[in-house]
Parts: structure tokens; sequence; C-alpha cells
């Protein structure tokens, strides 16, 4: 069963068309990558999947819920948003239990603890966002997006600002949540990781969609891997760069 459907959704901004007649569906239980270069649009489709822009044409429906009522594509999902921005007035603590409440949570106190713990955020509990680091506010917001354990996540390069041992931790959650049945939507310029991760993938191109598949079906020989794909679909060739 498709969880995400979007049908020809175009957006633009002034002169700039962001995306441009977009369809596709992610089924309930698929770990979903969508890759393009920077500018391709990728941002965009994301903040119009989890209902922060209204597309100027189409439609999207998550999970069950049209676009056009924003407040409940927020209710059914997690976000991660492309930066980092918990509220800079919160201490970390603040923000997870304030997000519980808006999520309608009861064991607030247990949920905190286990995501405190998860991140190694001890240290930084009792100190406000705006004075963390670059990766700590980040697993402040993977955190949040987590803690009521919806079963859709949709992710914007989660990995960012990750050292290599939280890549892995978080790598290996998302794996686990997929083999649970749930169902995530990313993206990530973190080809390697998406490798390891996704079970079917998107690449978007000035705003439209190039192809979709699994990595396999997109492979022209055994020896392509993710970089190679994506680098043949957005036209780079290896080598020609100046």
């Amino acid at each position: 069963m498709a969880v995400i459907v979007a049908t020809n959704v175009s957006k633009r901004f002034g002169k700039v068309e962001a995306i441009r007649d977009v369809s596709l569906s992610v089924d309930e239980g698929e770990f979903f990558g969508l890759f393009g270069p920077n500018g391709a649009g990728k941002t965009t489709l994301l903040r119009v999947l989890t209902g922060q822009l209204d597309p100027d044409s189409g439609e999207v429906v998550i999970a069950g819920v049209s676009h056009r009522d924003p407040i409940g594509i927020k209710r059914v999902v997690g976000i991660v948003p492309e930066a980092e921005t918990p509220p800079s007035f919160l201490t970390a603590q603040e923000t997870l239990e304030l997000t519980c409440r808006i999520r309608g949570v009861r064991d607030i106190g247990e949920r905190v603890e286990r995501w405190m713990d998860f991140f190694n955020m001890e240290d930084s509990r009792d100190v406000l966002c705006g004075e963390l680091s670059k990766g700590q506010r980040q697993k402040v917001m993977l955190a949040c997006a987590f803690i009521h354990e919806p079963h859709l996540l949709l992710l914007d390069e989660p990995f960012i600002n990750l050292d290599p041992i939280y890549q892995r931790k978080l790598r290996e959650y998302l794996s686990a949540l997929v083999g649970e049945g749930r169902t995530i939507f990313m993206c990530t310029h973190i080809l390697e990781i998406a490798e390891r991760l996704c079970t079917r993938i998107a690449v978007i191109d000035g705003g439209r969609i190039v192809e979709v598949g699994t990595i396999d079906q997109m492979k022209e020989s055994d020896g392509e891997n993710l970089e190679d794909i994506f680098m043949r679909l957005v036209g780079e060739v290896p080598g020609l760069t100046q």
C-alpha cells in the first residue's frame, strides 16, 4: 500500500520552477531515497510532501492525508528538515519535552531519557539549543522526529554534521525501523550510506524526476555503484571537470 503519493506536482518561486510535474509513490515498508545535485528540487519536494509548502499544482497524499491538510500531515509523520534548527531559546531537554506534548505522548520522561541516552546528550541536557554545536543540534532534531515513534519518516540530510560513530548508529536504527515495517523517505548527498540503506531510489534533476527504481534496476553494468548511476543520470562524466 502506498503511503506517499505525489501526482503531477509543481512548485514555482518567482521565475524559478523548483519542481516540475513530479509524480512518484512510496509503499509502506520502503526505504526510499531521493538524490539530485544542489538546486535540483529535493528539499522543495520534501517540503511539499511534509506540508510545509503548498504545491502550485498537482496532488499529494501522505498516509491518507491530503496536502490540503498540512497540520494533519504533520501529525502522522516524523520530519527532519534540511537545517538543524531546534528552538534556540529552549534547552535540549525542554525541546524534546515540548515535542512530546505537541505529539500527545504520555510517557514523556521515559522517552526523553531514551533519546538523551541514544545520542549521548547528557552533558547537553540543560544547554540552550542556540549554544549547541551543529552536531548536537542535529541530534536534537533527529530525536524530535523519532520520539513519538511515527510509522513514516521524511528526512532531509539526516546524517549531516554527525561523526562516523553516530552516522553508523543512526544507519543501524533506521535500518531496524524498516525491518519493523515502517517507511522512510530520505534526501541525502552521502551516497555510500544511502546505497546500504535504500530499497528504492529516485534521481531528480532540474526539478524533474529522471529515473525511479531499485539500484540494481538502474545499473547499466555489474560494476556500477550508486555514485556511478547518479553521475550518469545527471550528466556528469568523471574526469571531465575543469
